[in-house]
């Protein structure tokens, strides 16, 4: 089975906590805090590996959380931090924020590694927080919880050629001959359900990586047929060999064909346009052929190069991989996406305004609801097991203007503050 889009989620290891303990060797009198720091959540990091062709592995799998760092401990002994989480991916995986739709990498080559989740920061122990005022703290605190999101894995098919046209009208056949490649092949539409990759050789030595698509017919773009599910692997090809069946043994017409074929890949995508097209006239060896090939040639003019062939006697299949070769060699690779475009490089200064540190909503049963990214963080890296992490936290709190801000709403003596899903009493 070929899986070419999965939709995952990934986070990376918390951070390990900070602890407090005091130093209580023999012969030292008031030792003070030793208590050591949390070691730094794993990452999430993908990496390409060559060996592999599809997604099929997270069809499976779709959870990826990296390990934790280990807390601190006594004696002002750092915890050890978590492993990162190494998964593997195809050559061609495009990583897209399933939030955001924002693409996040675009991993091709061998080895090439994208942190896609980064591991929280080890919580700091005790020993941090003396001061002249109070050089016994009971204040530790816990680990930063690692980045959490929901990623889309996309492969785009790295080959150099591809073959498109409507289905059974030699593609297959084509990639069989010229490659080592055995897709399957029979009589029936559609007998192509997964793209085939084959590397081709030229009797002169040059090689390049051929990728049979499957058929596409009217409406492909907008999902008729196998189309749509299949047109990305188009975007990555510098050639597109365009297999029309000459003979017009289905009863269609070949110049129409072609004009169906583009019409497609231009709704697909525009840039698509921008691909030069080499046109292998298949099927020459069957009757009628070789008068097609002529209202043909007159209707295209001298816009296209156009090569007969018989994929199965391979008559004219030398002469077209060679001009492919030969065309390979003058074509630059097509950026993927519009960002990859080489552009000046400037400083562009923007202004964007800061996120606010909390938000204050009211629940159905009256309750003050705190929420937002800093205020939550702050909640989740304080022990709340010790009297004077608790303090800590309030003053935190005052300090971000949570107290005036409930004030303002209304919040009176004793009234219900949640916070995720733990609640807190309001004292004025």
């Amino acid at each position: 089975m070929f899986v070419d889009q999965v939709k995952i989620y990934v986070k990376g290891g918390d951070g390990g906590n900070g602890m407090v303990a005091f130093r209580r060797e023999k012969y030292v009198p008031k030792g003070g805090p030793a208590g050591g720091d949390g070691g730094k959540g794993g990452d999430v990091v993908f990496v390409v590996d060559e060996g592999l062709r599809t997604l099929m592995d997270f069809r499976y799998q779709r959870h990826f959380k990296a390990a934790r760092g280990e807390n601190g401990m006594s004696k002002n002994q750092h915890g050890k931090n978590g492993e990162d989480l190494i998964v593997k991916v195809p050559p061609g995986t495009v990583v897209i924020d399933a939030d955001t739709n924002q693409v996040l990498a675009d991993l091709t080559e061998n080895g090439q590694r994208f942190v896609v989740a980064k591991g929280g920061r080890g919580g700091r122990g005790n020993t941090r927080f003396a001061t002249p005022a109070n050089p016994a703290p009971e204040i530790a605190e816990n680990g930063e919880p690692g980045e959490e999101r929901n990623v889309i894995l996309e492969l785009k098919l790295l080959a150099d050629v591809g073959l498109v046209g409507f289905p059974s009208v030699g593609k297959s056949t084509l990639l069989s001959v010229v490659s080592a490649a055995k897709p399957k092949i029979a009589e029936y539409h559609f007998t192509t359900l997964v793209p085939n990759l084959g590397v081709v050789e030229t009797d002169d030595g040059r090689s390049f990586v051929m990728a049979d698509l499957p058929g596409l017919i009217e409406g492909a773009h907008q999902g008729v047929g196998l189309g749509h599910q299949f047109l990305r692997h188009i975007e990555r090809t510098r050639v597109i060999v365009h297999v029309i069946d000459m003979a017009a043994t289905e009863g269609r017409d070949p110049y129409e064909d072609y004009l169906v074929i583009n019409e497609e890949l231009k709704q697909y995508n525009l840039r698509l346009t921008e691909r030069p097209q080499i046109i292998a006239a298949n099927k020459m060896d069957m009757p009628n052929a070789e008068e097609n090939l002529q209202k043909f040639k007159e209707k295209i003019g001298d816009n296209v190069p156009i090569f007969p062939i018989s994929a199965v006697t391979r008559q004219g299949v030398r002469e077209l991989l060679f001009a492919i070769a030969d065309l390979l060699e003058t074509t630059p690779e097509f950026p993927l996406h519009e960002a990859e475009e080489p552009a000046v490089q400037r400083v562009v200064y923007k202004y964007e305004k800061e996120e606010p540190p909390f938000t204050i909503t009211r629940g159905s049963d009256g309750a003050f609801i705190l929420s937002g990214e800093k205020v939550e963080k702050l909640f989740k890296m304080t022990d709340f097991s010790r009297e004077e992490s608790v303090r800590r936290f309030a003053r935190q709190l005052r300090a971000m203007g949570v107290d005036d801000a409930l004030r303002e709403r209304g919040a009176k003596d004793g009234d219900t503050v949640r916070l995720l899903d733990y609640e807190f009493e309001f004292v004025d």
